[in-house]
């Protein structure tokens, strides 16, 4: 093709055909796209929204997200690699190229297929990965979007801080990219066991009636829990399935004791489901101390005792002593 006496090199009529056919299927598959996700939002709307209505939603986007790539790509070598032997030629150079200067970003791709494909995790589980902890809110080809949630004092070693100390919502909306599966843990808390055992600890002095504050403690959080291990049973034996369990696993609260200098700490352990653990852990607070001042019992604090002075001589102006 000649432009103003100037011969441009590779651009012909066939070329020009390619490129309209391209630029006609990419048009076509963003409106096919668009019209998808409104058709589904608006079905969404039309329903009563829930968990299993936003899951449905989530699914359907990514169904519609990887045919539209795969139709694109089709299209794309259909167009313009009729030869198959320049077809492989340009594979190889391209592959080459990406593996060099893409390596993260197709480690990332590769991880969302091993995260759709395996038991990792999906959307609407709470996760712990890359330093972030939260609930997945949405799941892409190379990032994963985590609503942060906040981490007490001790586990906040590492920045950017985090002002929560529980596992609240912070606010924050984090991407984590998803090549991070391969480099950190990734700690599920409710893929497989939505369960956490919970612990509340009770200092209790040495000259207390120790056996009623257990009792006390045992007895809360029996009152709290006793719904949340009926629940817990049959997940619990599905897991042991799966995995090797050691057998002294038990739902049910304990009270462990540990002697310190200044008085015997009391660890009162106990299920709770992955959410509202922290609303599960203030009542059953509420109602401890309650009953502790009920049956007359203290918690003890640190406390100093000052039983004796030295002599002191004080001395007055005028050189006198006192």
């Amino acid at each position: 093709m000649n432009v103003f006496g100037i011969r441009l090199v590779g651009l012909g009529a066939d070329t020009g055909r390619k490129l309209l056919l391209t630029a006609a299927l990419i048009v076509a598959l963003v409106l096919l796209r668009t019209v998808i996700g409104a058709l589904v939002g608006w079905a969404g709307r039309r329903r009563r929204t829930n968990e299993g209505t936003e899951r449905a939603r989530f699914w359907t986007r990514q169904a519609v997200s990887l045919t539209t790539v795969a139709v694109l790509l089709f299209g794309l070598v259909s167009i313009w690699f009729d030869d198959p032997g320049r077809l492989a030629t340009a594979a190889g150079l391209v592959t080459a190229g990406l593996a060099v200067a893409l390596q993260r970003v197709i480690t990332s791709f590769a991880a969302y297929f091993i995260i759709l494909r395996g038991r990792v995790f999906t959307v609407g589980d709470r996760i712990t990965m890359g330093g972030v902890r939260g609930d997945v809110v949405q799941l892409g080809f190379m990032q994963t979007a985590v609503m942060e949630m906040g981490e007490p004092p001790g586990e906040q070693g590492d920045p950017p801080s985090v002002w929560v100390a529980a596992r609240q919502y912070t606010g924050r909306i984090v991407r984590v990219t998803n090549d991070k599966i391969f480099d950190t843990p990734i700690y599920n808390y409710t893929r497989e066991f939505p369960f956490l055992f919970e612990e509340i600890h009770i200092p209790i002095r040495y000259d207390a009636d120790r056996a009623r504050a257990e009792s006390i403690l045992l007895d809360v959080a029996r009152r709290h829990t006793a719904d949340i291990v009926r629940e817990a049973t049959e997940p619990l034996e599905h897991l042991g399935e799966r995995y090797f369990l050691p057998d002294q696993v038990s739902l049910e609260p304990a009270v462990y004791w540990r002697l310190t200098d200044n008085w015997i700490e009391m660890s009162l352990r106990f299920l709770t489901r992955e959410r509202g653990a922290r609303g599960v852990k203030d009542r059953m607070s509420r109602d401890i101390i309650a009953a502790f001042d009920e049956a007359g019992l203290g918690l003890a604090s640190g406390t100093y005792e000052i039983v004796g002075l030295p002599p002191v001589r004080v001395e007055m102006a005028g050189g006198r002593g006192a």
